[in-house]
């Protein structure tokens, strides 16, 4: 957040709006953390023996310790996220060294430093000087000091629920001002975390904008079943073996030939123009967890939380696997990471695929990066596990999670001076050699490869987390089972994905309830995207954009808002229902 202050210096107005409106988050949490000790005191005024000193120093220091935690945790992940602390950094920790790695070293101490620095400061504070005052009583009269209490209990209760308004304390209430740096700023990230904690089971109850009337007539009419017979046949087979490369943090906007920076990606560049290029495709959120979901399954991400950290939730989901399964495709996962992190075993297994192969199936000579195995050595892998089923008869689909594109982008690779976009042109490397390689082998004719992004990235850096750019994705199909090159400019979603090929493939496609065909002619277009508790709504009209916390329109457009809320809403009741 200071860093991020700095890029965006506020005015001396600006700073004094932020503490004023930020205060009430504040007023809320110190209530909270205050609360308790005003209920020992009670015991203390009529029990001398009662050993209040011992349990407040206890109780302070621990507070001390979590505050100063949150504060730094929160101080190293908002310029990653671009969003306060919420429980999304506790579904991290199952996998401390995964999430530590996306961390440089320099930056790792210097939160450290601050966590040691405000938690020792704070301690000193409290030793020197507040333990230090007398707790003896201050009238005399135990029961005029107990009333007095109660009194000051009550104060407190205002504080907790903030204020005594018919609202309650949200994050909402320290908004002030167009800028969402700004209103980030105020936001208390200890009442942050707790209330995104709190939000995490009532899902079905969440983002209720509608009567069930309205949000179904709305969405429906988002979601019309078209005739699978109007669909136009891009694929020479309906059983073409099936490449899914989903390519770690590949945004659009590094992507010339999508609009985007030149001569980061010369591989891809190229193969547009011999495949089938997506011009207009999104990503549904902005973490590799929601992007899975939403490219596997069909299932859009969700702002205030990640059906992947839920197994029982995520395991009811229909997938293109389980659905490649059911007409004899075998389905294997290759990734150079852990697979443990984030549920991703589990996930994946659940989800259809019967073999994985992961950074443990690789030497330790090849894990050089901090997240496992560089792609160099992934894609070789690749090519020798495709060589290697040269006999077999039995279709299969293999999905490959690329990796080194990822924070904090360290490749053996020179050629640009941004670490990311050098990181994205190593992978592409990797990938414009993998492809010349495939080609030459007999397993090209019957070959459909996939190209699609996890999610984008925050590049440009000036781009804003709401804006529709963040979230411009590619999709290419190549190979030898493509009928012809094409370009198709519909408007869509990684969550489109399974419907469009699944019907590529005459399979059913039913069950991908979020799902669009989008070779389809009469398929609605238009795309859906979530970060932290905002959404954001494109189509043929343009682009709207909603702030959940702040209950606030970033990007203006009636209509396309009440569509997006109905896709959310219907979301959160599907989401609660699994």
């Amino acid at each position: 957040m200071l860093g991020h202050l700095l890029e965006h210096p506020a005015s001396g107005a600006d700073f004094l709006q932020v503490m004023l409106h930020g205060s009430i988050l504040d007023f809320s949490v110190a209530s909270y953390c205050t609360a308790f000790p005003l209920l020992l005191m009670i015991p203390h005024i009529w029990w001398k023996k009662f050993p209040l000193q011992k349990i407040l120093q206890l109780y302070t220091v621990l507070i001390l310790f979590i505050v100063a935690t949150l504060t730094s945790i929160d101080m190293a992940l908002y310029s990653y996220w671009g969003f306060r602390l919420d429980a999304t950094f506790l579904f991290y920790l199952k996998s401390p060294k995964d999430a530590m790695a996306s961390i440089p070293w320099l930056s790792f101490i210097g939160h450290f430093t601050f966590f040691l620095s405000y938690f020792f400061a704070f301690t000193w504070i409290y030793k020197k000087g507040v333990r230090s005052l007398s707790t003896r009583a201050f009238i005399g009269n135990k029961s005029k000091e107990t009333l007095l209490l109660l009194i000051v209990g009550g104060f407190l209760f205002i504080g907790i629920r903030g204020g005594v308004t018919t609202s309650t304390a949200n994050v909402g209430k320290v908004y002030f001002s167009d800028q969402q740096y700004l209103n980030h700023a105020a936001i208390n990230p200890c009442f942050s975390f707790l209330a995104s904690v709190s939000k995490q089971q009532n899902f079905s109850k969440q983002f209720n904008f509608y009567k069930e009337k309205e949000r179904k007539q709305i969405y429906e009419a988002l979601h019309q079943e078209t005739d699978p017979a109007l669909t136009p046949e891009v694929l020479k087979t309906t059983r073409p073996n099936i490449l899914l490369f989903v390519l770690e943090s590949f945004s659009a906007n590094t992507i010339e030939a999508l609009g985007g920076t030149p001569q980061v990606t010369p591989s891809l560049n190229a193969l547009m123009k011999e495949g089938i290029a997506f011009t207009s495709l999104y990503a549904n959120s902005f973490r590799t967890d929601r992007g899975l979901v939403a490219v596997l399954n069909g299932y859009l991400a969700q702002p205030t939380t990640s059906i992947m950290k839920y197994p029982s939730k995520s395991q009811t989901l229909p997938s293109i696997a389980k659905s490649l399964s059911a007409v004899g495709y075998h389905n294997d996962l290759l990734y150079g990471g852990d697979i443990n992190f984030t549920n991703m075993k589990s996930y994946f297994f659940s989800s259809g695929y019967q073999t994985i192969t992961a950074d443990v199936d690789f030497p330790l000579s090849e894990r050089l990066n901090k997240w496992g195995a560089n792609d160099n050595y992934t894609f070789n892998r690749l090519y020798e596990m495709i060589q290697e089923r040269k006999k077999t008869t039995t279709p299969w689909m293999t999905t490959f999670l690329t990796l080194s594109s990822h924070e904090p982008f360290k490749v053996p690779f020179n050629r640009l001076k941004n670490p990311y976009l050098n990181s994205v042109a190593f992978t592409d490397s990797c990938l414009g050699d993998f492809i010349q390689k495939i080609k030459k082998t007999p397993a090209w004719d019957n070959l459909l490869i996939v190209m699609i992004a996890d999610h984008g990235f925050k590049y440009p850096e000036n781009i804003n987390q709401y804006e529709p750019r963040r979230y411009h994705i590619p999709m290419l199909w190549i190979g030898g089972a493509i009928k012809k090159p094409m370009r198709v400019h519909r408007i869509g979603n990684q969550t489109d994905l399974p419907k469009t090929l699944l019907r590529q493939l005459k399979l059913p496609t039913k069950p991908f309830s979020f799902s669009k065909d989008l070779f389809h002619p009469n398929s609605p277009e238009y795309a859906f995207y979530t970060n932290y508790n905002l959404f954001g709504f494109i189509d043929s009209t343009g682009v709207s954009a909603y702030d959940n916390d702040g209950k606030q329109i970033i990007l203006q457009g009636k209509e396309r808002l009440k569509k997006g809320k109905a896709i959310l809403q219907t979301l959160y009741d599907d989401l609660g229902a699994r």
